[in-house]
């Protein structure tokens, strides 16, 4: 099997420099539309066979150093009492902002709750044997929360962070709950056969590094050590950490993963030993394939030949991205750090 992605988790020496693109399996491939045009966008997600179908399909196309799983980073909470739709964004029909809410959500239990993401696990193992490994995937609770409690997303989380300033013990309440809930989809995941796991917060860089300290790094810390983890390596990315990667790293884990808005070589310089991914603009996959090529090229001189680099866009590529250029994109990393 093509172990590259798996080394450089743990910092190990690799021939070249492994890539995988946030969303790789999604709408600006064509055959991922072929697969979604027969089914809704969480009928995908609830039938293993064609979750794992579309999963595959970017090892393939692109030749990807690594598989995701195929799913949703709601996909838990629906099964807490929470209806999910997606219009096309994800809404919750009745969001939670009282005590009374917190305590109506329930545990799931994952094998009878979401038994479709552990199926869809086991035939990707299958699939993929020889090829790559799959990485297994959650939402932060911080991030989980802001949906649940804003109801769908938002520009400026207002209600989110009112709830943490003006009813801090419904919120703890609420974070207790979900953190929990999150240990047990990702150990779950792991037991189905997931090799990685990787950590989205999407919303962690919405707050100043003191309430991120405060509010959501106690949190992220005890779903990381509550992980079963034997040689299964944590990513955990927050978007928007640039300013406070010294205290994001606090949380634990094997893997930081960037965005675009910090140079590689000065994150690397704060985290030390901690192996790193990222951390390409989403937007450059728009350019002529010189330009592509160029800023790949950038991108790996800041890394400046570390060990523990793992390639991947600073946010997950857009759905109007030309496939060619993707394909480009990882042909350049694989080409340019050839040892």
């Amino acid at each position: 099997m093509n172990t590259r992605f798996l080394d450089a988790c743990w910092g190990k020496p690799v021939d070249r420099t492994p890539v995988w693109l946030m969303r790789q399996a999604g709408r600006y491939l064509p055959d991922y539309m072929r697969v979604r045009s027969k089914c809704s966008f969480l009928e995908l997600c609830k039938t293993p066979e064609l979750a794992a179908e579309v999963s595959i399909q970017p090892v393939d196309i692109l030749g990807v150093d690594a598989a995701i799983l195929f799913s949703d980073i709601l996909t838990p909470v629906e099964p807490m009492g929470l209806k999910l739709d997606f219009v096309p964004g994800p809404v919750f029909e009745t969001p939670v902002r009282t005590m009374a809410d917190v305590e109506r959500l329930r545990i799931p239990q994952m094998e009878q709750d979401v038994p479709y993401v552990l199926e869809t696990i086991k035939i990707l193992r299958k699939e993929l044997a020889g090829k790559v490994p799959l990485i297994g995937f959650g939402g932060a609770p911080f991030t989980l929360a802001c949906y649940m409690v804003e109801g769908k997303g938002s520009k400026d989380f207002a209600l989110i962070k009112k709830m943490m300033y003006t009813a801090p013990e419904v919120y703890a309440a609420l974070m207790e709950k979900i953190t929990t809930m999150d240990m047990e989809y990702l150990n779950a995941q792991i037991k189905a056969g997931a090799q990685a796991i990787q950590i989205f917060d999407t919303w962690g860089g919405i707050l100043s590094p003191s309430d991120y300290q405060k509010y959501v790094l106690p949190y992220t810390t005890r779903l990381i050590n509550g992980l079963n983890r034997q040689n299964i390596p944590i990513i955990h990315f927050v978007k928007g950490s640039g300013t406070m990667l010294d205290i994001v790293k606090q949380a634990g884990g094997e893997v930081m993963g960037l965005d675009w808005h910090i140079n590689l070589g000065k994150a690397r310089d704060i985290l030390g030993n901690m192996a790193v991914q990222g951390n390409l603009d989403p937007t450059v996959l728009y350019a002529p394939k010189a330009v592509i090529e160029k800023e790949v090229k950038r991108v790996l001189d800041e890394n400046a030949g570390r060990p523990g680099h793992i390639f991947n866009l600073g946010h997950g590529i857009l759905p109007t991205v030309p496939p060619e250029n993707a394909i480009h994109m990882v042909e350049c990393v694989h080409r340019l750090s050839q040892k």
